[in-house]
């Protein structure tokens, strides 16, 4: 397998040239894949209905398309799932990406057109492999397997022609031999819906396996890593598979993760390898070893503005262009693609830290966030003041979510935490001190309402007893997959139902 890994390498090493190119003229490289968007679309349904043969710049694209969301183009999606072809995109889309709903839906579907999956997904799968090769040229994961913990998928019942799940799915479904071979567990198990069962097959399938890369979900690669300790009795994982060195992880902030995968893989040159990769499409890829921000990948078939947050609700958002961003300033990402989705606001927030190359960090969700009291506490907030209360505190956390506490009659407004610890912080009222001061540190919408407590009282922190998401998430059905915990919330829909929760399954254990 020596040689495997070496002709690979040489492979993957090829690619550096090209993200070397766009890394090099950004604009130039977006600005074609506009030109070859609108080209191919313009005889669509959508394209005719918008006028594409006539749009010659971005200027006449913006004013002749509005911004959408997937409540503006769900009509057209429903008569795609029903096997309508030509609406969106021109190419015959087979395949739909089943992602968390919107406020009228439980779920949304997302197309995957053929070039969506060859020229944005296993582009960035194989870019994932090509970074870390080239930061670690004695690379040996091709000596062993890749354990990817997905989700899965069902055919439609409204076209049997079309099939939805899981992004994890649809990529499983569709790799290319060559990734097939090197992956694990066997497909009939990596698919399966039940997730409980699916974990407890995964752990007997892969553990006389030589797995030497993990990919997925942090919350749900640590359920299935505790299970593999459990039957082999074990300490870590570096005992079952000796050879892993390498970690792909997205969807989530990997901070609060970090301690717990250090104690399940404790080897001071593990890689992790971060990504953002969406239902709508892959975005960003750590470049650089060290952990922190993520290249925005530019020739994956999608066409980026950035909307400063400020004027998201604006009634005619003007959107910024790639050489208009600037540093440390968050917007809303508003794509175009390759799979037929037209200046959609996808529904994450991000931040550029670096403009050359233009690299970004996930902010938050522009729905996802704390602003009751004009706050505007988002995501970024609330990690890096956990991360500072847990560093001081010796803490490791493995759950969270947030809401406000509305005023009353007789008191101010507040925040509510709960808090699933993995290691539980040695002074617990330091721990929510820490907390509240960083975050009045690094916003000053926040501190000015902490004020004396004249808008925001200190906050209101639970630590829940082990398990508490876990047995949520089932409850709600959001086991396994993409599924996420929502982390912040400017009502109190999720944290009174994991209250309730916490209260039905372990009243007497409430903080």
């Amino acid at each position: 397998m020596t040689l495997v890994n070496s002709v690979v390498a040489w492979f993957m090493k090829k690619r550096i040239h090209q993200i070397e190119l766009f890394q090099k003229f950004p604009n130039e490289v977006q600005e074609e894949w506009f030109e070859q968007l609108i080209a191919s679309a313009e005889n669509t349904e959508w394209g005719r209905e918008h006028n594409y043969r006539n749009i010659e710049n971005v200027r006449q694209f913006k004013n002749q398309v509005p911004i959408q969301t997937y409540d503006t183009l769900k009509p057209y999606i429903e008569r795609m799932i029903k096997g309508e072809q030509n609406v969106l995109w021109p190419s015959e889309i087979k395949w739909f990406a089943k992602s968390s709903g919107t406020t009228n839906d439980r779920s949304k579907f997302i197309p995957v057109s053929e070039e969506s999956l060859e020229e944005c997904h296993f582009k960035g799968g194989k870019d994932m492999l090509t970074l870390f090769y080239n930061n670690r040229p004695d690379g040996q994961i091709f000596n062993g397997k890749a354990l990817t913990l997905g989700g899965s998928h069902q055919i439609s019942p409204l076209n049997n022609a079309t099939s939805f799940g899981d992004l994890s799915a649809v990529i499983i479904n569709n790799l290319p031999l060559w990734a097939q071979i090197h992956r694990t567990p066997d497909i009939s198990i990596a698919l399966m819906e039940d997730f409980e069962e699916k974990i407890e097959k995964m752990a007997w399938a892969t553990i006389d396996e030589n797995v030497t890369c993990l990919s997925g979900v942090p919350t749900w690669n640590i359920i299935l890593c505790k299970r593999i300790l459990e039957i082999t009795g074990k300490k870590n994982l570096l005992e079952v598979w000796p050879n892993m060195e390498l970690y792909f992880h997205g969807a989530v902030n990997f901070t609060p993760y970090r301690e717990q995968f250090k104690k399940l893989i404790p080897k001071s040159d593990m890689y992790y390898l971060e990504t953002y990769n969406a239902s709508e499409g892959f975005f960003g890829l750590q470049d650089l070893e060290e952990p922190g921000d993520m290249l925005l990948m530019l020739d994956y078939g999608i066409y980026y503005e950035f909307l400063p947050i400020e004027h998201l609700f604006d009634d005619q958002p003007d959107t910024l262009t790639l050489d208009e961003v600037e540093l440390d300033k968050n917007y809303a990402l508003i794509i175009s693609t390759n799979a037929g989705l037209w200046r959609y606001q996808i529904g994450d927030t991000i931040r550029f830290t670096c403009l050359s190359p233009y690299r970004i960090q996930v902010t938050g969700r522009t729905k996802h966030f704390m602003n009751a009291f004009g706050e505007e506490v988002i995501i970024d907030n609330a990690e890096r003041a956990l991360s500072e209360a847990c560093r001081q505190t010796g803490a490791i956390i493995k759950e969270y979510t947030a809401a406000p506490i509305y005023f009353s009659d007789s008191e101010c407004g507040g925040h509510e935490w709960i808090i699933e610890f993995e290691k539980r912080p040695a002074e617990f009222e330091r721990f929510v001190d820490l907390l509240d001061e960083t975050l009045r540190q690094i916003n000053s919408d926040y501190d000015a309402k902490r004020f004396k407590d004249i808008a925001l009282k200190r906050p209101v922190v639970h630590a829940a007893p082990l398990d508490t998401f876990f047995i949520w998430m089932k409850e709600r059905g959001k086991l396994g997959g993409q599924h996420k915990v929502p982390r912040l919330a400017n009502n109190r829909e999720y944290i009174d139902s994991v209250l309730r929760v916490m209260k039905q399954e372990y009243s007497s254990l409430i903080r």
